[in-house]
């Protein structure tokens, strides 16, 4: 589990610092307005896809008149021209291993190409549609900071309907995964405990990990680095195993 929680760790310091820039708010709200116009309305107490991305947008500090005119844009209300599209593209990384590119974009040939582009560069090919998504299951998964105690977590976690809880150290984050649907019920009810949480997010997770000698998996977690850095992508999920080993090569590459 440390490798996993120390690659969540590095991903929530790269958006930390790329906030300061605008680009994860760019990309919050892409989700704001997909989340309004189908995921049932504006009103986020009927609206659970909403809702959680809204908890998001708190955490990561987004201005409320952004936020605002994303929910309207959603509703049709903000009559810019621009369509935003949710798009799920397909491939492999280096070695084979299988990934998941999660787009929002208001310009589908742009978001392909760009995509393409990077993939090729570090090393992959992209997939046709089906040709990955067989190997992985969508979950919630809840980032807890590594400081509170593992036992209280655990405990409150299991009440509030958690299907599993993941440890991880001091520096790195403990993770909360349940059922999509259980993922902003099972967050409310740790903040209702007192513990804190610093990221809910639907997640697609691998059925079985690819293990890869460290020099190997570096070439992998940068692919999937690049990737998450372009305007239009969301998430990136893979199936590699994220050892210790792995995560520490590749942060040692980037320092």
């Amino acid at each position: 589990m440390s490798g996993h929680s120390h690659w969540s760790t590095i991903r929530r310091k790269k958006e930390a610092n790329d906030s300061k820039k605008g680009a994860v708010f760019t990309k919050i709200a892409r989700e704001i307005v997909i989340a309004v116009r189908e995921g049932g309305g504006v009103d986020p107490s009927f609206n659970v896809r909403l809702r959680m991305i809204l908890d998001k947008a708190r955490m990561m500090g987004m201005p409320r008149d952004n936020i605002d005119r994303a929910i309207k844009r959603g509703a049709g209300d903000d009559k810019d021209g621009l369509v935003i599209e949710q798009i799920t593209y397909e491939g492999y990384g280096p070695n084979g291993v299988a990934i998941l590119i999660d787009v929002t974009t208001d310009n589908r040939n742009r978001a392909v190409a760009a995509v393409r582009h990077a993939i090729s560069r570090g090393g992959g090919t992209m997939g046709n549609p089906g040709a990955v998504a067989w190997q992985f299951n969508r979950k919630g998964s809840i980032s807890v900071p590594g400081a509170v105690d593992f036992d209280k977590l655990f405990e409150a976690a299991v009440n509030a309907g958690a299907e599993d809880v993941l440890q991880g150290d001091e520096e790195d984050a403990h993770e909360v995964r349940t059922e999509p649907g259980e993922l902003h019920t099972v967050s409310v009810a740790l903040k209702e405990a007192g513990i804190p949480v610093t990221d809910a997010e639907l997640v697609m997770i691998p059925q079985n990990e690819v293990a890869l000698e460290p020099k190997s998996a570096v070439q992998v977690l940068k692919l999937i680095s690049n990737l998450e850095e372009l305007d239009d992508v969301q998430r990136v999920f893979s199936n590699l195993e994220m050892s210790e080993e792995a995560v520490a090569a590749f942060a040692e590459s980037m320092a």
